[in-house]
């Protein structure tokens, strides 16, 4: 099939992340060819989302010292004498220092699988510092721990009949798979109702008997389709660059969101709700009546804080948390205010800054909810897939698993003419757009790049407790000490899709100073405790009970000059891959950017045409693009409209 595509395009994208995907559906809304390729056998990159069992998979593929890739070994010699080549690299070095833990009962038996995925092959995700995880005052024991030595997928399996019990093939089933089930509202049911009630704890169980539903490591694996764990943590702002572009693309159709329900805090050792709405703030039992009157003053000044700027001018070259203590704030609201509201450095911050993003918050509340957030059903990882198939609706064709070995240049215009995929294909195209870790350590020998410290963990409950399990979270934990980062703590509940019942999907964030493990550990075991035997029997546990966590470092390739890259043509355009911040600004602005430098004169993302106004006429027949004509990133069926995205101007379904 691969060998079957045109050979010419006007724009070549290479990687399928979030800015990527966004220019591909631009470029093809305007009527660009577009051709769209990805190495990787799964859509987003590092902005993807996996099941349990994909996110095994990705693990072992970063372990790997082996290259997989299919190389054609004639492709140089289709390099003409007026032309050169930029070899691309054929390995990602973007996720360094992984290291995996299982702290719940390892009570896998052989027989034990996913529905729909590949069996656990008992000796292998291995930490990659093994020696050192096993030996952590931390961990449980070494006979009671590591699922890092029981997390090994094999490459192939061989299909059961059973099409609940069938093993994937590979990864990319596996996405496919949750994507099909996905549009589906009765995805969450795939298991029979006595797997349900054997295996999943519901609320009520877990709260009145947490010694008979404990949950197990083989639970975990059985009920892995309905874990959607997202390689990069971030939210969308409700007025957000993001959110402004699915609504004016209708690209929301494609997706669901739910709201962020609260906004939480970390001092003196506990966790509270911080107060946001002025209905939070005069409902709220923590502040003293002097403090929400306070609060609220601050908060109104923030909203128009341009329009006075003689309130804040001399403070422009100190921090904002040395302006908010001008400011006549107890030290509990200049917490509350820096950690939780503008979730800005207390250290580099400077006072703009931080009234910038005070003022961003708060024009974001009540727009969709009482916070300022969404977070996209099934995991950001749907995102990207939204624009592919926006993408592929008006014509753009895509290949995953289909690696580009070179960028062919003219030697005389030094611009680049075309690539030289994997089968020794060339294709020519007249714009190409590559993510950062494409480029090969040639092309980049000259960048230092930044990192990004992640954790993913699983636990049984929410760090603070409620009356209801269905809470979704944001907590900022402050820098314990100076030249460290704050952390930023994202939790999930199973009505977002991402987990089973009865767990939370933590999500750690912050910007690497060490290892993954070395910066947020100590922030892990602020919040949480080990799940071992030892604590299952003490029922009054006051923090949550942590099941597994996932450490590793991902590449921070954003803010890096064009010119720090060696030897690049005028028509080879570079996509960052995520950035540290919450939001999702920074990769709209660089697609947009990019897609004005490819088609200066047209609109970017505009609405599709309404049906009834197309209008075909004898020969300039153009029929409308279909869904079945190209390779969609996600399953044929029409998505469900958003109940959370809409005009705000008009009344949402």
């Amino acid at each position: 099939m691969a060998n079957n595509l045109p050979s010419e395009f006007d724009v070549i994208v290479i990687g399928t992340g979030l800015p990527e995907s966004i220019i591909a559906a631009a470029c093809s809304r305007s009527g660009q060819r577009v051709l769209h390729v990805d190495s990787r056998s799964y859509y987003g990159g590092n902005w993807a989302s996996f099941s349990f069992s994909g996110l095994l998979s990705w693990l072992r593929e970063y372990q790997e010292s082996s290259d997989t890739v299919n190389e054609s070994p004639a492709w140089q010699e289709q390099i003409l004498e007026n032309e050169e080549a930029i070899a691309l690299s054929r390995k990602d070095r973007t996720i360094q220092h992984v290291e995996v833990f299982c702290y719940a009962s390892q009570d896998l038996h052989e027989d034990v699988e996913e529905a729909g995925a590949l069996q656990k092959n008992h000796a292998s995700v291995t930490s990659v510092n093994s020696t050192v995880a096993a030996d952590s005052v931390c961990l449980p024991k070494e006979d009671e721990s590591l699922s890092t030595v029981s997390c090994e997928i094999p490459a192939e399996q061989t299909p059961s009949s059973n099409p609940e019990s069938a093993p994937e093939v590979n990864d990319v089933e596996a996405i496919e798979e949750k994507e099909n089930d996905c549009n589906d509202k009765t995805c969450m049911q795939a298991t029979s109702e006595k797997e349900t009630s054997e295996n999943v704890p519901t609320a009520e169980n877990t709260a009145e008997q947490p010694k008979k539903n404990m949950i197990t490591y083989s639970q975990i694996v059985k009920e892995g389709r309905k874990f959607n764990i997202d390689l990069v943590s971030k939210l969308l702002y409700s007025r957000g660059l993001l959110i402004e572009l699915l609504i004016k693309s209708n690209v929301s159709r494609y997706a669901e969101f739910k709201n962020i329900t609260r906004i939480l805090a970390f001092r003196e050792g506990r966790v509270e709700q911080v107060p946001c709405s002025r209905a939070d703030v005069f409902n709220s039992k923590q502040l003293t009546m002097v403090e929400k009157r306070m609060l609220m003053k601050f908060l109104t000044f923030c909203m128009e804080y341009e329009e006075h700027p003689d309130e804040y001018k001399a403070y422009e070259e100190m921090t904002f948390s040395e302006y908010l203590k001008t400011q006549k704030l107890t030290p509990n609201l200049q917490h509350f205010v820096l950690h939780s509201i503008a979730m800005t450095s207390e250290a580099t911050s400077t006072t703009i800054d931080g009234l910038k993003a005070t003022k961003n918050f708060l024009r974001c509340l009540g727009r969709y909810g009482n916070t300022p957030f969404l977070f996209p059903l099934y995991g950001q990882g749907e995102l990207p897939q939204c624009f592919c198939r926006m993408c592929a609706v008006f014509g753009g064709i895509y290949c995953l698993h289909h690696s580009v070995q070179c960028l062919v240049v003219d030697k005389d215009s030094r611009k680049c003419k075309a690539i030289i995929d994997q089968f020794g294909q060339r294709i020519i195209s007249k714009h190409f757009i590559v993510e950062d870790s494409y480029f090969s350590e040639n092309t980049c020998s000259n960048i230092q790049y930044r990192q990004i410290s992640r954790a993913i963990l699983i636990t049984d409950r929410s760090v603070l407790k409620t009356d209801s399990d269905q809470q979704i979270s944001i907590l900022t934990v402050p820098a314990s000490e100076p030249g460290t980062s704050a952390v930023r703590v994202i939790e999930l509940c199973s009505s977002t899709m991402t987990c089973m019942k009865g767990t939370y999907l933590v999500h750690l964030t912050c910007t690497s100073s060490k290892t993954a493990r070395e910066d947020l550990e100590p922030v892990v075991q602020k919040l949480f405790t080990p799940y071992t035997e030892t604590e299952i029997e003490n029922e009054e546990v006051e923090k949550p009970r942590l099941l597994w966590a996932l450490y590793f470092n991902m590449r921070d390739s954003s803010d890096i000059s064009r010119n720090s890259y060696n030897d690049l043509s005028s028509n080879v355009y570079i996509c960052s891959g995520p950035d540290c911040g919450l939001g999702n600004d920074n990769a709209v602005k660089q697609a947009e950017a990019l897609f004005q430098q490819i088609c200066p004169n047209e609109d970017f993302c505009p609405p599709p045409p309404n049906p009834e106004d197309i209008v075909l006429d004898g020969d300039s027949l153009q029929p409308e693009p279909s869904e079945s004509s190209s390779i969609l990133p996600t399953n044929s069926e029409t998505p469900k409209e958003s109940p959370y995205l809409g005009n705000p101007e008009e009344p949402s379904e």
